[in-house]
């Protein structure tokens, strides 16, 4: 399984395996980076610049599959952050409270770490996030719990989840000035 860089799991074998897209590429197909942030990388961008800036991998733009001549784990540019606002791993929905400087229940996790040889110490070499929930995120970083186990949320995230939709709701409620002042 692969590890962070101070030994604890990530709770995947293949973080590739959880990448839907790269951030960089756009729906006709281009790559974006190659675009916008060409003076990063010239040869790169030059490269991308003389097939039209066509992602290498995700190939023909009318296909949803990557099917172009390179892997994820070929581009030197990839990234990939998940964007979905629930645990990857249980399912839990993030309820932010506006205005609070309470946790969140949803934390970024990182499952790919730096390859010395592609990035500077510390650094991903991809960058591959997903979402998991306080709980899971302590479960998958503190024990062999996977990230694509079966797993329903803790009964203390539910109670923490259930907690501020109630104090949602009643920000929400109505109540007429003649009930505020009798």
């Amino acid at each position: 399984m692969e590890k962070t860089p101070s030994g604890t799991s990530v709770g995947v074998d293949d973080p590739y395996a959880f990448v839907d897209r790269c951030d960089h590429l756009t729906d006709d197909g281009r790559c974006r980076f190659a675009v916008e942030r060409g003076e990063e990388d010239p040869a790169f961008a030059d490269a991308r610049s003389a097939e039209a800036f066509r992602c290498p991998v995700a190939g023909d733009p009318d296909t949803d599959t990557a099917d172009g001549p390179w892997n994820w784990t070929d581009c030197p540019h990839f990234r990939c952050r998940n964007r979905d606002r629930e645990c990857t791993r249980c399912g839990l929905t993030e309820r932010r409270m506006a205005h609070s400087d309470e946790r969140p229940l949803l934390e970024e996790h990182h499952l790919s770490y730096s390859d010395d040889s592609r990035a500077g110490e510390g650094d991903p070499s991809h960058e591959i996030t997903v979402y998991l929930c306080r709980w899971c995120h302590s479960k998958v970083h503190d024990s062999w719990a996977r990230i694509d186990d079966d797993a329903t949320p803790d009964p203390d995230a539910i109670a923490e989840q259930e907690g501020r939709r109630a104090r949602e709701q009643d920000e929400l409620g109505f109540e007429s000035a003649a009930e505020r002042f009798e």
